[in-house]
């Protein structure tokens, strides 16, 4: 978060800085035809055996589950894939894509021109210190995705929607008059993918944690908690 009145120490996040090759890297991709800038909510084309790193914009990430189902005794089993909102990779920062049967991932960009290149993970072998970078980057998110696994072990429903928006203000966050933004839109029912629940659900949630001060949405539909939220979290 920018700007923050709160104690450092207690809510904000590592800083997403540029890797110190990142110029250097960005030449590098384009010169190779590494680049490709995606328009909002377009399928980013990854896949498994490759680094991506996100140049500008936000990625969303997504995983695909694929369920056996059977509608009725007379039918044969059939297989629909059941979406979950994973979190994001923004600017500056690295992900890849990882496959084990019967999950899959894959990648969007959650906002306009959004631009992403991408390498061998062997080509960092000419970039040992980018290789130290990335791989701490990495680490942190390990970190962020075992906080977001605690969030989302919480029995009420309540609890998994408000540690969910907590963790990613905490780490996406921009100043607001109301307290600390998102800084794009996130849907109902992303949220509740995310959280396994319905839409439905949370936006009575919504509407119930909004009647009580804890999020404000602004005029953009951006979702917001006030530094007193924020506070009542990490004291919890």
């Amino acid at each position: 978060m920018k700007d923050s009145s709160l104690s450092p120490d207690a809510l904000a996040p590592m800083v997403t800085r540029p890797f110190l090759t990142w110029q250097r890297l960005i030449d590098w991709a384009q010169s190779h035809y590494r680049c490709r800038v995606f328009a909002k909510d377009e399928r980013v084309p990854a896949r498994p055996g490759l680094l991506y790193l996100v140049e500008r914009g936000t990625v969303r990430l997504v995983g695909n589950t694929q369920l056996k189902t059977r509608k009725s005794p007379s039918l044969a089993q059939q297989s629909e894939l059941e979406d979950a909102f994973l979190g994001f990779v923004g600017a500056g920062e690295p992900f890849e894509i990882l496959v084990q049967s019967p999950f899959t991932l894959q990648s969007y960009a959650h906002v306009d021109q959004t631009s992403i290149f991408w390498m061998y993970w062997h080509e960092m072998d000419n970039w040992p210190h980018f290789r130290r970078e990335v791989m701490e980057a990495f680490r942190y998110q390990h970190q962020r995705k075992l906080l977001w696994l605690s969030a989302l072990g919480q029995r009420r429903t309540a609890d998994r929607l408000l540690g969910l928006l907590t963790l990613l203000i905490e780490e996406y966050g921009e100043a607001h008059e109301y307290g600390y933004c998102l800084p794009w839109p996130l849907t109902h029912a992303q949220i509740g993918s995310a959280i396994g629940s319905t839409r439905v659900t949370v936006t009575r949630l919504m509407g119930k944690l909004r009647q009580r001060g804890l999020i404000r949405v602004d005029n953009d539909n951006l979702i917001c908690l006030p530094p007193e939220t924020l506070k009542m979290r990490i004291s919890s």
